[in-house]
């Protein structure tokens, strides 16, 4: 045991040549990653060829394959930073605003009019390119929402704690938080993927919100 922590506390640290290849790596990596996310958006992911991915990233088929192991992979890389994205996203407005609907309204007015509109490639793939893959993407995916719907149901539950009420039965919160993201990603399917309504993005955000708050009001006791 001492030898063990003995020998982590005497690792020489990393070298200037060695930090720099590691930041070209991470460099790399962000530059397939962006490859990839352009052609699932554009193409589709399934005639997005690694082919074409690596072409794009100007790296060779061989560079690719060292950085990811297949194109399941990539989607799966894709999907946690867009998920992570999101998540901090609608986490700053939760936090940034006092503990009262505001903060839902914030997070509704963010995801509405900056998210959705700034990502648009991110939206397609979230959306449309990662549903019925495989059961590695799809439990990617309901990893990606369940974090969400708690996200928001916690924030919910810190709501209607600070306005000294209660949920109208223990699964309020819950049943709220995971509506209002079945909401988010069929409006944002409705009229970014199916339609081009990127300019209505506004109205139909605060329409949603006004619908969401009203909902959440009405199961206060």
């Amino acid at each position: 045991m001492n030898k063990k922590k003995n020998k982590q506390e005497t690792k020489a640290p990393l070298s200037k040549s060695a930090l720099r290849r590691q930041r070209e790596r991470e460099q790399r990596l962000k530059t397939i990653l962006g490859a990839a996310q352009t052609l699932f958006a554009g193409e589709g992911y399934h005639k997005a060829s690694m082919e074409k991915i690596a072409d794009t990233a100007e790296v060779s088929v061989g560079t690719l394959y060292f950085y990811i192991k297949n194109k399941e992979d990539l989607l799966v890389k894709l999907l946690d930073q867009i998920g992570f994205d999101l998540r901090n996203m609608l986490g700053s407005a939760f936090k940034t605003t006092d503990v009262s609907l505001t903060g839902i309204r914030e997070a509704g007015r963010i995801f509405f009019e900056e998210f959705c509109p700034n990502n648009p490639e991110s939206i397609a793939i979230f959306f449309r390119e990662s549903v019925g893959q495989s059961e590695v993407v799809e439990a990617h995916r309901k990893n990606i929402f369940d974090k969400l719907i708690n996200d928001v149901c916690q924030a919910l539950i810190r709501v209607c704690e600070n306005q000294g009420t209660r949920f109208q039965s223990n699964l309020s919160a819950e049943v709220m938080a995971t509506s209002i993201m079945g909401m988010f990603e069929r409006l944002a399917y409705q009229y970014l993927i199916w339609q081009d309504r990127s300019e209505d993005l506004k109205t139909i955000g605060q329409d949603a919100v006004d619908f969401i708050i009203g909902g959440i009001e009405n199961l206060f006791r």
